[in-house]
């Protein structure tokens, strides 16, 4: 099978990468490394670097190398960004999904896994989240995606779409040489590793009243290699002729952990002290958001392989020991 991986050189999109390329699929890399990092990119796999609104590129790349199948990860993922520029998302996470869309139906590629997020959910009114309950998201990246699941329904009611949405929130962790490297940074986790590694001096806390055991947001964490294999079980679910055509999906540990939680394990892994600043609320963000994944347990016998906290950070401490200046030259 001929893979194309839009935002492949990005943090969950590379791992994929990285896991198809392991299982003996061809593998083409679409990224405009705006965010990605071409050192993610595993050998074995090829990079084609452009914009995803670059129809006439796209379909050259899908027809070119045969592609038979699409895995979506190129988004800005940013849900306060959102907040102060929407029309960045929607142009880039909604409109450029649609001409992803436009130039597989004309190229004849039916088989999509897309990379989601639970900030669909918006303010849950139950914990943890159940793939049917009430889609009300509270920023403008969560609006962006539930937009691009929309079409979804009526490209596979009409084209016959067949897809997987994958809806998750807080992936972390390091998988092998393949770790979380943004620029800015704005995620938690490697945010509190800079800390321990002195290339800052604090880690914010936005928010320290919500309605929370110790009044900051709670997050499910899932590492990025259990994400990964369940983006290639969904994939190859798509490809069985008597199974389902649309998979709706939450991957989470089903457990949520504070922000100052996350900052006391990382304190404990890294035997560093964190120093923390109080800093007032985000708008749009959620109190609590803690994902069931009993339906793609259930039916994808997917299992998370790291399910404690501690592991999850350690594998990004150990990464981030050996790439202080992430995929950047060391040094």
């Amino acid at each position: 099978m001929k893979i194309l991986i839009t935002g492949g050189a990005g943090y969950i999109g590379s791992v994929v990468t990285a896991d198809l390329v392991d299982a003996g699929n061809e593998v083409v890399v679409y990224d405009n490394l705006s965010s990605g990092n071409e050192g993610a990119v595993p050998k074995g796999a090829r990079l084609i670097i452009g914009e995803l609104s670059d129809r006439e590129l796209l379909g050259s790349v899908i027809r070119d190398y045969n592609i038979g199948g699409v895995m979506h990860f190129a988004a800005f993922i940013e849900a306060g960004e959102s907040m102060k520029v929407p029309e960045k998302f929607f142009r880039n996470n909604t409109a450029n999904t649609l001409t992803l869309l436009e130039t597989m139906l004309e190229c004849g590629v039916s088989r999509l896994v897309f990379s989601s997020t639970a900030a669909l959910y918006g303010n849950p009114k139950r914990t943890p989240i159940e793939e049917d309950d009430a889609l009300n998201p509270t920023n403008a990246y969560g609006e962006s995606k539930l937009l691009v699941e929309r079409m979804f329904v009526w490209f596979h009611r009409i084209h016959g779409l067949r897809y997987a949405s994958l809806r998750y929130f807080n992936a972390a962790g390091a998988a092998g040489q393949r770790g979380e490297d943004h620029s800015p940074e704005s995620h938690l986790i490697p945010i509190v590793l800079q800390v321990a590694l002195g290339q800052r001096k604090s880690v914010s806390i936005y928010g320290t009243d919500y309605p929370t055991r110790d009044g900051t947001c709670i997050r499910d964490y899932i590492h990025v290699s259990d994400l990964s294999s369940a983006h290639l079980l969904a994939f190859n679910r798509l490809g069985r002729d008597t199974e389902p055509e649309r998979l709706i999906y939450n991957v989470g540990s089903g457990r949520g952990f504070s922000v100052r939680e996350v900052i006391t394990v990382a304190a404990d892994v890294t035997g560093q002290r964190i120093q923390v600043e109080e800093c007032p609320r985000r708008p749009g963000d959620p109190p609590v958001l803690v994902a069931s994944s009993d339906r793609i347990r259930g039916e994808l016998h997917w299992e998370p392989q790291f399910v404690k906290l501690e592991d999850i950070i350690g594998s990004a401490w150990s990464w981030r020991q050996q790439h202080p200046r992430g995929y950047k030259e060391d040094g």
